[in-house]
């Protein structure tokens, strides 16, 4: 379990730079108008890897509650082929990102690999939550938990709201242009 674990913080690793960099810093996603799919596509998969982060940290999904698992991991899976697809159409992707795209998919796939067989064995349990503590790992896919959490709020904030930086910017643009 450790070995997947350690995929999974890599992955978390990873996918805040993916964010930080290309999203914000490089691409600033959230000020963008024609990035509102894909915002909305990055919140509910923030909060996806919120809830894996912060449950896998601590405990094992047994009996019934591992299908649930298995099928937010699918879910998972689908939210990011979308979110492909949704790059391609609405912005050009940089290479950069998309091969720190690809290597997040082949580590995601590893982590997938190394996970599943003992969700396979918790199926096999009695059905509840069973605790567990990996010590440091632990703690810090809590903090990964918390982080790709804000990161969700932040996107779904700029998506739903359309409030983004740009778009206030623009709206405030036309109130004070005086017309002729």
């Amino acid at each position: 379990m450790e070995a997947a674990l350690l995929l999974l913080l890599l992955q978390g690793v990873l996918g805040a730079v993916d964010t930080l960099y290309y999203h914000e810093f490089r691409l600033r996603l959230p000020s963008g108008l024609t990035a509102r799919t894909e915002l909305k596509l990055h919140a509910v998969r923030d909060f996806l890897y919120a809830a894996v982060f912060g449950s896998l940290a601590w405990i094992s999904w047994n009996g019934l509650l591992s299908w649930v698992l298995v099928g937010l991991l699918l879910a998972e899976v689908l939210i990011t082929l979308w979110d492909f697809l949704e790059e391609d159409r609405a912005r050009k992707v940089p290479p950069g990102e998309r091969s720190m795209h690809a290597i997040m998919g082949l580590i995601y796939g590893a982590f997938l690999a190394t996970l599943l067989p003992e969700v396979f064995y918790w199926s096999n349990l009695p059905t509840t939550f069973r605790f567990h503590d990996f010590g440091l790992l632990s703690w810090l896919l809590s903090l990964m938990a918390l982080g790709v959490f804000a990161s969700g709020v932040r996107d779904a904030a700029a998506a739903w709201t359309g409030e983004t930086e740009g778009n206030l910017v623009e709206r405030d643009t036309r109130r004070f242009t005086p017309r002729r």
